[in-house]
């Protein structure tokens, strides 16, 4: 699978996601010995692992291997951060995090604006999250829409080699804790990466990966992906898709989406979490709130089945947003 190539930059190499991942871990311990890694499945258990025990090597004593007690390595973390470093905690399955819950939204959430901003908490909580092929039912979780209600938390969901690399250098430079998650499926997908200096993706900009005039998608993390494919299957049947990607969900750049569905009149939000109350669910009730008018029906949403995720890879499929839910649901809003 092939991201859309971004225009505009130089001196870039074809990349892998998981590449441009680790490129950006190496270029944060590189140019700041505040960073510190907790963790080593960033990549998940891939073949890329490979590209993570490299720093491992070139960077000993700054990368730790904490036990499997997320809510203790997690608070340490926080207490690192708060100490002066700039740690990036990994706690690999994104269901793993509901085990350090309150340390994550009970505590390093509120900090800075308990002490009224005097003490800044610059700590990253990386997860793989998503339907990964047979996970099952507590390695399959997608979190976002809850760290999305948790104020005092930046979420990053990068769908692109450019927007990991670029997002991350942003999240380094953010005094507020920040969630960043990964899909497992994102790995192996390809675009290109400005290899000259490190080209910083702002907070709060969505990307327009695909133009269209006859609906506008809005999708998030892999979702992005797949509504890439939808976009071209429908092309070939006269339906003008623009696919819009938000990267962030805190801070969130709500114009743009607005802008897109003033032009098209269609929206169809495209996201894994769980259908009620999950990031799709959000999105729809804010372009319902400001974009109304402009509708010509109603906003669309494709999301995974409000049940526990099944190991069966048949009834994953049943259960999960794909390619073909995606298409149905444009047809639905432009026919």
């Amino acid at each position: 699978m092939t991201a859309t190539p971004t225009a505009g930059l130089t001196g870039v190499r074809q990349m892998s996601y998981a590449e441009a991942l680790v490129l950006g871990l190496r270029r944060a311990l590189e140019s700041d010995e505040r960073v510190r890694l907790m963790g080593q499945y960033f990549v998940g258990l891939t073949e890329h692992r490979k590209l993570v025990a490299s720093l491992h090597e070139d960077f000993p004593g700054r990368i730790w291997f904490p036990p499997i007690a997320e809510i203790g390595y997690v608070g340490a973390g926080i207490g690192a951060a708060i100490s002066g470093l700039r740690p990036i905690v990994d706690i690999a399955t994104a269901s793993f995090i509901f085990q350090a819950f309150s340390q994550v939204v009970n505590e390093a959430a509120n900090i800075r604006y308990m002490t009224g901003g005097q003490t800044a908490v610059p700590v990253i909580f990386h997860v793989n999250h998503g339907i990964r092929g047979g996970g099952a039912a507590q390695h399959s979780h997608s979190p976002q829409a809850m760290m999305w209600n948790t104020p005092g938390l930046k979420v990053m969901l990068p769908s692109s080699p450019r927007d990991v690399h670029g997002l991350l250098r942003t999240a380094l430079e953010t005094e507020d804790p920040v969630f960043w998650a990964d899909h497992v499926k994102l790995f192996d997908v390809v675009g290109p990466v400005a290899e000259e200096g490190w080209e910083p993706i702002p907070f709060g900009v969505a990307d327009v990966k695909r133009s269209g005039s006859d609906v506008t998608i809005v999708a998030t993390s892999f979702m992005v992906q797949r509504s890439l494919g939808a976009a071209e299957q429908l092309a070939t049947e006269g339906i003008s898709v623009e696919v819009i990607d938000p990267r962030t969900l805190v801070p969130f750049d709500l114009e743009t989406i607005l802008t897109s569905v003033h032009r098209t009149g269609r929206l169809v939000v495209v996201d894994e979490c769980h259908r009620a109350c999950g990031v799709g669910a959000e999105i729809a009730a804010l372009v319902a709130e400001h974009a109304f008018d402009a509708l010509r029906g109603p906003v669309r949403r494709v999301a995974t089945l409000d049940v526990p995720i099944p190991f069966s890879p048949a009834l994953e499929a049943f259960v999960e947003p794909t390619e073909a839910k995606i298409c149905a649901a444009v047809r639905a809003a432009t026919g």
